[in-house]
């Protein structure tokens, strides 16, 4: 990545990840993309976190901080490249609004993210009386992340559709450092805004303190499939 489109961090981040059947994840994706699987399940993941040091292009400063809470799924195009497709992104700071010019789907909110003894919380509202969440979790000791871990953290673009095209945005930074965590409070009703059916199955719960020198790049149109116009999906 030459020139990133915007550096920040991401910190005191939580993961709640839930299995879901592929076809329930598909029927919400658009044109060129597939629901990614891991041995047979996709997966809608809710992560809040804070955005810090948040530095677009041509600002001398850092933006003072501010929360964000994603809902998202795993995906491919059709040139099998992964990402990530966001189903809803909660924000307090309006600045960020300014990425729905190539669809990324921001809603302003009330959010927050709090610390009490050894319990994080977060808690969100969408402005307008949309849909709101609560998470609390205690985060634990460090692990060696499995292959799950690393699939559904390890994600180096996210699409969107925006002008009837599938646009990508690649991200750069490190690994994310994994706790353990423990999920004491978990109620939200983003799935079912998103057009989810409620969640079926326990959540699989990670916490990372988060990555620094984190760069987006330009979004750019996906190219055409290997193969366009010779009959491939």
């Amino acid at each position: 990545m030459h020139l990133p489109a915007l550096r920040a961090g991401w910190l005191t981040q939580t993961f709640v990840h839930w299995a879901y059947p592929p076809e329930e994840v598909q029927r919400l994706l658009p044109d060129g993309l597939v629901a990614d699987t891991f041995e047979g399940a996709a997966w809608v993941s809710l992560t809040p976190f804070v955005m810090a040091d948040v530095r677009p292009p041509g600002l001398p400063l850092a933006l003072p901080s501010f929360p964000e809470t994603n809902l998202r799924t795993y995906v491919r195009d059709r040139n099998g490249r992964d990402g990530l497709w966001f189903l809803s992104i909660e924000v307090s700071s309006p600045v960020m609004l300014a990425a729905r010019a190539v669809g990324v789907p921001y809603h302003v909110g009330r959010l927050e993210v709090a610390r009490r003894g050894d319990a994080v919380r977060y808690t969100g509202a969408r402005r307008g009386g949309g849909p709101s969440y609560e998470i609390a979790v205690r985060p634990g000791e460090p692990v060696r992340p499995g292959p799950r871990d690393v699939w559904l953290t390890s994600r180096w673009r996210a699409f969107t559709r925006r002008f009837g095209a599938l646009w990508e945005t690649p991200v750069e930074h490190v690994p994310w450092p994994v706790r353990a965590a423990r999920l004491d409070t978990v109620e939200q009703t983003l799935t079912r805004a998103a057009g989810l059916a409620p969640p079926t199955t326990a959540p699989l719960v990670h916490y990372s303190d988060g990555v620094h020198k984190v760069r987006l790049g330009i979004s750019r149109p996906v190219r055409p499939a290997r193969g366009a116009g010779d009959g491939a999906p």
